[in-house]
């Protein structure tokens, strides 16, 4: 299946991520279907009216159709009050005791009336009377209760009944929480084979069940998310123009030729093959761990093998790394000790002293063709003068500037609303929220290329999600706290879309999973696409009611 291009640094991939976000969605909101006979298997599922009942190995799941945690469910908003319970008797005669458990959880200790349970087992006779064929007996014959559950088996019987009373009475068990309880968060805590065994149509049956419900969203002073103050860094990256410029050289290099250098060392502008290695050294003065890779800018080097280097780079390296390769000679091994600075990128390696030793194995010139319009056709499609190339270059990098600017400004908006605002986490909102965060860097990488679909697969499976949960587990938190307080500001501040602006909206989302083939559920393209807007009218309304400060931050040049 085609990829889009992911955008893992958003605040929610329902939200603040467009059409690549649809694609994340998709595939991190996939979970397999389990079905079976009516009863007696391992495994089944049952769906009935709003709720759908799995049976796994004694585990059960109650779930509702799937909706979206971030736009749903935050009606009523409760405060939990650790081990408080309260009793209540439903209109079917269930006794329901609900008690406030930790992280927005609630518990609900549901008794069924023994009435309740002798109707479910007498309809399960029926079901089976009507399709047993039991020797001795014609269809249709009314065959003795006891003759068919022998026939059948007592535990089938059982297991059969049990699953008839917790389909019944489940929806009305769960109508207290009704209006806070978060989607698909239902899980029927007592295991299925305690059920079974202590059931008896002659006597009550009682099953505990877990819900996550809404947190209560508070701020850390009143409406502390109005005129917030946010500083954005900016990478001191190239102007416009200079980037502008830089992206010609390397259009123009890349019409060029290299020619082997036959005499004489490195020097500004060649091009070398560099066999390289790096150790970390330690406090003693000794060698200590090899450092396998450096990555600055986008660029990875392997440390660790032969890569091309383009002296014209210096940038993208570490400080002095080109400099201590000036003047190597082909064939010749160089010593020497570079200190990764503070403001490298790859945070690992700020302020590690190493060493570094290159083995030149050839050196080029490079040859560049002349700069006239013959060659602007070649250098970027659709233009016939050098002058246009570079005008469309510079207006390219404008908009990259523009859209880099506005992404920082939305982060930083982000991580500062994660700051004022105040509420537990859910567990059900933290491991879907996780979820997704990994689907959508997994679509990300085989956007790029750095993985097979393959590896997806592998990737896929349910260890590693659940260690990039534990490992991600504070940061998939505030991701999640941004995106509920996104929704709440989105209620206090009487934000609306336009019928024009979902229709638009919508029209773009499906066009972008026509583009890539894949299949699209219409109903659900429309809940996203009301998501994105919403995140997006909140963003807009914060960027205007906010004191933003714009600071420059100098990575490695």
């Amino acid at each position: 299946m085609a990829s889009a291009v992911v955008c893992t640094s958003c605040i929610c991939p329902r939200v603040f991520v467009e059409q690549a976000g649809r694609a994340a969605v998709k595939a991190a909101s996939a979970a397999p279907v389990l079905s079976s006979s009516f009863c007696g298997k391992q495994s089944w599922t049952r769906r009935e009216g709003r709720f759908s009942l799995t049976h796994r190995n004694g585990q059960l799941n109650a779930r509702r159709p799937a909706s979206c945690w971030a736009h749903v469910g935050f009606v009523v908003n409760t405060v939990a009050v650790a081990n408080e319970s309260v009793t209540t008797t439903t209109p079917m005669g269930l006794e329901v005791v609900e008690t406030d458990r930790p992280n927005c959880r609630v518990q609900l200790s549901i008794t069924v009336p023994a009435n309740i349970c002798k109707s479910a087992y007498n309809d399960v006779i029926k079901e089976f009377s009507k399709k047993a064929k039991v020797p001795g007996f014609r269809p249709g014959k009314r065959i003795p209760e006891n003759v068919l559950v022998n026939y059948i088996g007592p535990a089938q019987v059982r297991s059969s009944a049990v699953e008839a009373i917790l389909k019944k009475t489940l929806p009305e068990a769960l109508s207290s929480v009704a209006g806070r309880a978060l989607k698909e968060s239902e899980h029927i805590v007592s295991k299925f084979q305690d059920l079974e065994a202590g059931f008896s149509p002659d006597g009550p049956l009682s099953y505990d069940v877990a819900v996550d419900v809404a947190p209560e969203i508070k701020w850390v002073t009143e409406k502390a998310y109005r005129n917030m103050e946010v500083e954005v860094n900016l990478e001191n990256d190239l102007t416009p123009g200079q980037a502008a410029a830089a992206e010609f050289r390397s259009r123009l290099k890349d019409l060029g030729s290299l020619r082997v250098k036959e005499t004489g060392g490195l020097e500004m502008c060649d091009v070398a093959i560099i066999d390289i290695s790096c150790n970390r050294i330690n406090a003693d003065g000794s060698l200590g761990d090899k450092v396998l890779s450096a990555e600055q800018k986008g660029k990875r080097i392997t440390l660790a093998s032969c890569f091309q280097l383009d002296t014209e780079d210096g940038a993208n390296f570490l400080p002095g790394f080109v400099d201590a390769l000036i003047g190597i000679n082909r064939e010749e091994t160089r010593e020497f000790d570079l200190v990764f600075p503070q403001t490298w990128q790859q945070e690992s390696l700020r302020g590690i002293h190493a060493k570094f030793t290159g083995y030149c194995k050839e050196i080029f010139v490079r040859r560049l063709p002349e700069v006239d319009d013959t060659i602007a056709p070649k250098l970027m499609e659709g233009c016939t003068t050098i002058q246009q190339v570079r005008i469309e270059l510079q207006n390219k990098h404008e908009v990259i500037q523009v859209q880099a600017k506005k992404q920082a400004t939305q982060l930083a908006i982000a991580a500062e609303l994660s700051k004022v605002v105040v509420l537990d986490v859910p567990n059900s909102l933290l491991e879907e929220q996780g979820r997704q965060m990994y689907a959508a860097k997994l679509i990300e990488l085989q956007a790029q290329a750095k993985l097979t679909k393959e590896q997806v697969v592998q990737l896929s499976s349910q260890e590693m999600v659940t260690n990039y949960l534990q490992a991600q587990k504070e940061k998939i938190m505030d991701s999640v706290k941004q995106t509920l307080a996104v929704a709440e500001i989105y209620k206090l501040e009487n934000l609306q879309y336009t019928e024009e602006e979902l229709n638009a909206e919508i029209e773009t989302a499906i066009e972008e999973f026509k583009r890539y083939n894949q299949e699209y559920d219409e109903k659900r393209v429309k809940e996203q696409a009301a998501e994105l807007l919403e995140g997006s009218k909140v963003m807009d309304w914060l960027v205007a009611n906010s004191r933003i400060s714009y600071s420059i931050v100098t990575f490695v040049e």
